[in-house]
């Protein structure tokens, strides 16, 4: 078989691999806990999470870990679209976007947020100008492919 949906996700490097099954089966303590594996585990996800924000220039308490994509789209999404919405209601997207992105602005809109859908071309690309013209005062969150 041959995979070629590399988009969607990619094999892990072996090195990783490697990793991962010793710290599953050595330290599978919950981070949130006082005993031993829980601190060892803890010590572990803080020594990961200021890795991860030293490589991309942020602070650590910055970096949080999700289960994948539509978790993280999700939690980015609802996230925004709440802390701002003393701002306004009004959220723009695109009616082509991944499922997790689309689905989590029409569960926004049936909470009450109104939504602007921006059309595509038929090669399903985004006019900037159409983009533009549907921002309005009270937009708090733009989202697009």
């Amino acid at each position: 078989m041959k995979y070629f949906d590399y988009a969607a996700t990619t094999p892990p490097h072996p090195d990783v691999i490697r990793t991962m099954a010793e710290i599953m089966e050595t330290q599978f303590g919950n981070p949130s806990s006082i005993h031993g594996y829980g601190e060892r585990a803890d010590q572990l996800l803080r020594r990961a999470r200021s890795g991860c924000a030293a490589a991309i220039g942020v602070k650590p308490e910055e970096i949080v870990f999700t289960s994948g994509a539509t978790e993280s789209n999700n939690l980015a999404i609802k996230g925004a679209a709440l802390r701002y919405q003393s701002r306004g209601r009004h959220i723009i997207t695109t009616a082509t976007e991944h499922a997790s992105v689309y689905e989590s602005f029409m569960q926004l809109q049936q909470w009450g947020w109104e939504v602007t859908l921006v059309p595509v071309n038929s090669d399903g690309v985004v006019n900037a100008q159409q983009v533009v013209d549907a921002i309005r005062p009270d937009t708090v969150l733009v989202s697009l492919m």
